[in-house]
């Protein structure tokens, strides 16, 4: 049996870039050749990829963890290491995106082929070519790769359906899928007959559109009972309700309002998409008096309230051509607004914050000293000299002296530990 899967938690961590390397000319008859070490290349980026084949995240559930590939050093003679190639990772259409510990939207994910960056490669660091100057002939160290971005991210699926239908478990909202298209849900006498979402694909007169089984609401549904809040989110994405009332109920008026107070407590936004009722099993003897009773409750607020028997067809092409005109003079769906993606090597912020986190130990935050921290190599000598002339040249020693730093004190840059000197 393959597993539905509208929500999973994937880790992905780009690549690193590579090292620059330390190299001189070493040719005979050039006694005193300059320094020619290549730059590292950059590490491979990670992207989620639409694909229009996939309808469940099942492929991410079953592999949560994806890396890139790393840069390739530099080397000697002036040669730049490789980029390496990006990731991508193919989801379905109508993946939400969140970053895991902020809950921050990342992306909204649905055309075919749409990209979207969620982890950046690291920069390639730089031999020590690139340091040669007027006052440094002879750079004996080059930076280190830049690491690749990691982060947990929260993947989840919104069906993508033109109708929707909702309604109490055992409504009969699979049997009534099943028999205007060719899904084929499984169905079942249980308080949630429909183990998850299935979409079918219904032509009526020669229109198409895209029908979605929603399992089973009860109340307290937007409070998780039942794993509604889980199910309720597949509604999100529909341009029109058909709300299927079982006319086997005792109370179908009762079982209508009870709906919309879990979709009005999901979603205001949810609780106003315009909506066809209809009653259905029409074919039980007291059916007839249940569909006038909810047409007396709730006509004059719906317009018509249609009777169905899903099981034999009574009904049914009448509401489908209900459908399709309320779909006609409904407005297109808005595309989603334009959210942040993190984009490759965005300019840097440049401003720095010092926090003293504890006697004799200070914390130095800030985008761009903070990767120049992870990039130098700190077993030469001239390399962190050069990173202290950085923190000179910008006056970010000054501001650390101002702020209390002392000999002998700790600096923290990132997961960089210094002693200040």
């Amino acid at each position: 049996m393959t597993l539905f899967y509208d929500e999973v938690s994937i880790q992905v961590r780009a690549g690193a870039g590579g090292n620059g390397c330390v190299s001189f000319r070493r040719e005979k008859y050039v006694p005193f050749g300059g320094p020619n070490g290549g730059n590292g290349g950059a590490g491979g980026s990670v992207y989620l990829r639409v694909n229009a084949h996939l309808n469940s995240l099942v492929a991410l559930a079953r592999q949560r963890h994806y890396r890139a590939e790393n840069g390739v050093h530099g080397q000697g003679k002036s040669r730049h290491g490789a980029n390496a190639d990006d990731l991508y990772i193919d989801v379905p259409p109508g993946t939400v995106v969140r970053d895991a510990e902020s809950g921050e939207l990342i992306g909204d994910l649905m055309a075919e082929g749409q990209t979207l960056l969620v982890a950046r490669g690291g920069r390639g660091g730089r031999g020590n070519e690139a340091f040669k100057g007027a006052t440094r002939q002879t750079p004996r160290f080059a930076e280190r790769g830049e690491p690749g971005q990691e982060r947990r991210l929260v993947l989840e699926l919104r069906l993508i359906a033109d109708v929707g239908i909702v309604g109490k478990p055992n409504a009969g909202k699979s049997t009534l899928l099943s028999v205007v298209s060719a899904a084929r849900p499984k169905i079942a006498d249980y308080p949630f007959t429909t183990l998850s979402p299935t979409l079918g694909v219904v032509e009526v007169d020669g229109d198409i559109f895209v029908m979605a089984d929603i399992p089973g609401l009860i109340e307290g549904a937007h409070e998780g009972a039942g794993l509604g809040i889980q199910f309720l989110r597949h509604v999100a994405r529909t341009r029109l309700l058909v709300h299927l009332v079982d006319g086997a109920s005792p109370d179908p008026v009762a079982d209508y309002r009870a709906i919309n107070t879990e979709l009005e407590a999901h979603s205001p936004d949810l609780a106003a998409r315009p909506q066809i009722v209809a009653l259905n099993k029409m074919d039980l003897t007291d059916a007839e008096a249940k569909l006038r009773a909810l047409r007396r409750a709730v006509g004059a607020d719906v317009g018509t309230v249609h009777g169905i028997s899903a099981v034999t067809g009574e009904g049914v092409q009448a509401l489908m051509r209900a459908v399709v005109e309320r779909l006609a003079a409904l407005p297109p769906e808005e595309p989603p607004e334009e959210v942040y993606v993190f984009r490759p090597h965005e300019r840097e912020r440049t401003d720095v914050t010092i926090t003293q986190e504890e006697p004799g130990v200070y914390r130095l935050a800030g985008e761009e000293i903070e990767r120049l921290a992870k990039m130098t190599d700190w077993s030469s000598y001239e390399a962190a000299e050069r990173f202290e002339r950085i923190l000179a040249a910008r006056g970010i020693a000054a501001k650390l002296e101002e702020a209390g730093v002392e000999l002998g004190d700790t600096v923290l840059i990132g997961d960089i530990e210094l002693e200040w000197q």
